[in-house]
């Protein structure tokens, strides 16, 4: 299996080894595409998927610090916490950048940036730029999604 994500269109294509595919809206981040460390930019290149968090929890189970604080996401809750940004929901799957110096070690390190495939309120439009640096889905995409790859599966985030 492979996934790409196509910046351009904003979707995000699972490459089945069947031959099959499945194509999901996303949102990548409002600044843009990059490495650095800080630029709340969505990172290029190769990567793998390091990490699958939140299986079986709820739809719209809200995550901090990639732990699931308990709560469920509401219009109510969004009300409660204004200062929380760019919400975390549902599932994650942590990304690993592959290329030691474009995406991995030192200040462009796509792991230690936190950078993630993460679900977030039906509310955030999809297919434009909008995210921190993660790639966000809608939660019936990222349950769809985590379901059927594993850890390991790997991901090329690309311009076209």
């Amino acid at each position: 299996m492979l996934l790409t994500v196509h910046i351009s269109s904003q979707e995000m294509v699972l490459h089945e080894k069947s031959g099959k595919s499945h194509t999901y809206s996303v949102s990548t981040a409002s600044k843009g595409t990059g490495q650095q460390e800080g630029s709340w930019q969505t990172p290029l290149g190769l990567h793998v998927i390091r990490a699958k968090i939140g299986a079986g929890l709820p739809v719209n189970s809200v995550f901090i610090g990639r732990r699931f604080t308990g709560e469920i996401y509401s219009p109510q809750l969004r009300k409660q916490y204004p200062g929380r940004k760019d919400w975390i929901l549902t599932r994650i799957l942590w990304l690993s950048g592959l290329e030691p110096g474009y995406n991995r070690l030192g200040n462009v390190d796509t792991m230690r940036r936190y950078i993630y495939i993460h679900g977030s309120p039906d509310t955030a439009v999809m297919g434009e730029p909008g995210s921190r640096g993660c790639i966000r889905m809608h939660g019936a995409d990222i349950i769809d999604l985590f379901d059927r790859i594993d850890v390991g599966t790997r991901i090329n985030i690309q311009l076209s």
